[in-house]
């Protein structure tokens, strides 16, 4: 449950427009629901101001249309990370309102909470190859879905760096920068050394066998000497989309 909907609920029984029991109805399944093979923590967008989010990697589809369904309920939006188009077409076939954003691997159900002015601070989401976009767009489609504003910046890497000096007046505007990078990762520190914006650095698989399927730029970008800079997981688009959002809406 979203903290409005809460708020119109108790609204509700302040205006005697809702029953007690109609309310206690309403919070019933809180904090968590428990579906046998899954709990949903339905309290976690009153902790976190972010509902909670499904991994359908791994997943049976039936289990994954089920814990959808059930979400958007509560919430009336939901994230599914990690999406191929198999779980695309058991959630159009159950009847859900979806977007699916292909590159990003996510599947966006209903309709989002918020809309972003397009003067608001944002997100800039820079990759340094076409190689790094699934996982550069699973950052951006994340954040967007929380409701940031995103702009991107792509194919900028240190293989032609004027590409992304071209860009500074973008990257100096922005108020938080997301960089995905694979082969040795050096983007995120070039970066971190021109901005004044926290910076994620967003390691990705891909490179050749040295690269070791990412491990070389997580390394590169957890030993950057650019103050400013934290790291998350290789691959894990989603993990920095997130926390850009967070650096969005905790900003002064």
């Amino acid at each position: 449950m979203q903290a409005d909907r809460l708020r119109e609920l108790l609204e509700g029984v302040k205006a005697g427009q809702v029953t007690p029991d109609e309310a206690m109805a309403s919070l019933k399944s809180l904090p968590f629901e428990d579906l046998g093979f899954a709990n949903l923590d339905h309290h976690r967008g009153l902790r976190t101001g972010v509902p909670e989010v499904v991994f359908c990697q791994g997943k049976a589809l039936p289990h994954i249309v089920e814990i959808v369904r059930r979400l958007r309920e509560q919430n009336g939006h939901v994230l599914a990370t990690r999406a191929s188009q198999e779980v695309h077409q058991a959630l159009l076939a159950a009847g859900e309102p979806l977007t699916y954003h292909e590159m990003a691997r996510i599947v966006e159900v209903g309709v989002r909470h918020r809309v972003p002015d397009p003067e608001e601070p944002f997100v800039l989401v820079v990759s340094a190859g076409t190689a790094d976009l699934p996982v550069a767009e699973e950052a951006a489609v994340t954040a967007e879905a929380l409701g940031s504003r995103v702009e991107r910046l792509y194919d900028v890497g240190v293989a032609g760096i004027h590409r992304l000096l071209s860009r500074t007046q973008q990257l100096y505007a922005a108020s938080a920068v997301i960089v995905a990078a694979g082969m040795e990762g050096a983007l995120a520190s070039v970066v971190g050394g021109l901005v004044s914006a926290p910076v994620i650095a967003l390691p990705t698989s891909v490179g050749y066998g040295a690269s070791f399927g990412g491990l070389a730029a997580l390394l590169t970008m957890l030993n950057t000497c650019a103050s400013g800079v934290a790291t998350v997981n290789i691959d894990n688009g989603f993990g920095a989309g997130y926390y850009a959002h967070i650096i969005l809406t905790h900003r002064p």
